[in-house]
């Protein structure tokens, strides 16, 4: 019995850990530490259910995929125009479920639901370090004179592009304007490149 609770908490801490620290060395919001608390604290529950319950552990399992969905809200980031943080919310809750089905001793299922995580996170990190498929990032820009929409749009040549803001400063003779922008990630040097070049250009931002 020790033997097997103790598999199950370092099997449930290692998956954790590994996936914890992809996410901080990523700059992710929620680095190894909220891994592990959930994905083992999900598993000490689940070892509860098999001791305590064993034929009705349905309870405890509802009870812990709902709160695990608190606390992934938690993980989502707000700007004034802005969210973002949904993959990391939605990991913390497909990690407490993997802490519990382990914890229950379904390895199987457990073994499963890790790797789907693995291969996803990883397809998207080639992704986009591939330049494949589209990241959105929003740009701000600084003018020395007042200029027009359309000679900010054709630096975005084809991309898929949306207006935020449009401020104008008659006094001083600039703006600002902030767009977001669906672009690959090897586009966004071409970008900078494109933004410096431009005599009109005070500064920019891209986020």
């Amino acid at each position: 019995m020790v033997i097997s609770i103790l598999l199950r908490f370092f099997v449930v801490f290692l998956m954790s850990l590994l996936f914890g620290i992809e996410r901080q060395l990523s700059n992710k919001p929620i680095g190894f530490g909220t891994f592990i608390f959930v994905a083992c604290g999900s598993c000490a529950l689940g070892v509860l259910s098999k001791i305590i319950a064993p034929t009705n552990t349905i309870v405890i399992i509802g009870g812990v995929v709902t709160g695990i969905g608190f606390l992934g809200a938690g993980a989502l980031i707000r700007t004034t125009d802005k969210i973002f943080g949904f993959t990391t919310a939605a990991s913390i809750w497909i990690f407490s479920i993997v802490g519990l089905t382990i914890g229950l001793e379904e390895y199987l299922v457990g073994t499963i639901t890790y790797s789907i995580i693995w291969a996803v996170v990883l397809f998207d990190n080639f992704l986009e370090m591939s330049g494949i498929g589209t990241y959105q990032r929003k740009i701000i820009i600084h003018t020395k004179k007042i200029v027009e929409k359309d000679d900010v749009v054709d630096l975005f040549e084809n991309h898929k592009w949306k207006l935020v803001s449009f401020e104008v400063d008659k006094t001083k003779k600039k703006s600002k304007i902030s767009y977001f922008i669906n672009v690959p990630r090897s586009y966004v040097n071409d970008l900078k490149e494109r933004l410096e070049k431009k005599s009109w250009v005070e500064g920019f931002r891209i986020e």
